[in-house]
């Protein structure tokens, strides 16, 4: 685990509580599997709103490492499409700024489990970020790929 990924989980308790880990390499996150997770237990399938929870937690803790930020970027919006029930084993989750302005970030995250091609939900959210550190540091218009920061 990262130092950068373990300030993260400072800031972001709820993904401490979940157990979410991230790999750098992959640039993925992990929900591993727990049975307090699971909202349906007949199927048995992860809660719908522990997936919701992952997807946003995901694409918070994206902003804070890819993204230059100090304070924990603040969910203007949040839609979630599910796509499937998200079984009772362990989750994984991609992010992408989609678009990044000065203040304002777009961020499409994808969720599945074993196969990444059958995503379980897909969600875009916009989270306000923190004032740009540097003046002059580019209008921020620009296309991000979620790893270079706000485009010039």
């Amino acid at each position: 685990m990262s130092a950068e990924f373990r300030q993260a989980l400072e800031q972001v308790p709820y993904a401490r509580f979940l157990g979410i880990d991230y790999d750098a390499t992959l640039r993925l996150f992990l929900l591993p599997f727990a049975e307090p997770l699971v909202g349906n237990a007949r199927l048995p399938a992860l809660h719908g709103g522990v997936v919701g929870g992952f997807m946003e937690t995901a694409a918070i803790i994206w902003l804070l490492l890819h993204e230059d930020q100090r304070r924990v970027p603040k969910p203007i919006d949040f839609s979630i499409d599910y796509l499937r029930s998200a079984r009772a084993r362990d989750s994984y989750a991609a992010c992408e700024v989609l678009r990044q302005g000065r203040r304002i970030a777009q961020v499409s995250v994808r969720c599945w489990q074993g196969d990444a091609a059958r995503p379980v939900a897909v969600a875009r959210a916009h989270f306000m970020l923190d004032a740009p550190a540097a003046a002059g540091a580019g209008d921020g218009a620009g296309v991000s790929d979620g790893a270079a920061g706000a485009g010039a």
